[in-house]
């Protein structure tokens, strides 16, 4: 078994940053009118000094919705074999033109063909309360190695480290 390293405050932001910001993609989880979790992916644009996360998104989106509704959400984000990070939190709607802006990638125009200036642009930001994080110790490459000679030899190889988040 691998290590456990519980983290709060600015640790558990500082673990957020790393994990979630060369990730990038998530799947961001709302609950719908039956309290149903409703998951899509998406990119988060910034994660801030406070661990914050923030999203770009159509006004007229199923997750505004049900952020109207409801504004607890799950975030999870994963890359096979090497990080793994989820986040339970409160979620808003923001309209915000200078935010939006800070935020914008042009990449966003697959989605809002009116870019940057699309009247239905909107900001979901999200406030973390907690989480649970893993990842390795090593690095991808190193897991593999180590997952491969576990496979064979029937020993464990964990070098993994996890642990809760706390903001």
């Amino acid at each position: 078994m691998g290590d456990h390293k519980d983290l709060t405050n600015e640790f558990a932001v500082d673990k957020i940053k790393d994990l979630a910001e060369n990730i990038k993609t998530c799947m961001l989880c709302t609950y719908n009118l039956e309290n149903k979790l409703q998951s899509r992916p998406m990119s988060v644009q910034k994660i801030d000094d406070l661990g914050q996360l923030w999203f770009l998104s159509d006004r007229n989106s199923s997750q505004n919705a049900e952020i109207t509704q409801n504004p607890t959400v799950e975030i999870f984000f994963s890359e096979p074999h090497d990080k793994f990070l989820t986040l339970h939190g409160t979620a808003s709607i923001l309209y915000n033109p200078e935010i939006i802006h800070e935020l914008y990638d042009p990449i966003i125009k697959v989605w809002m063909p009116g870019g940057e200036d699309d009247p239905n642009l909107s900001i979901i930001k999200v406030i973390p309360e907690d989480g649970y994080y893993w990842n390795n110790k090593n690095g991808k490459m190193v897991a593999i190695a180590k997952m491969t000679a576990a496979f064979v030899t029937g020993k464990t190889m964990d070098d993994g480290i996890e642990g809760s988040l706390k903001l």
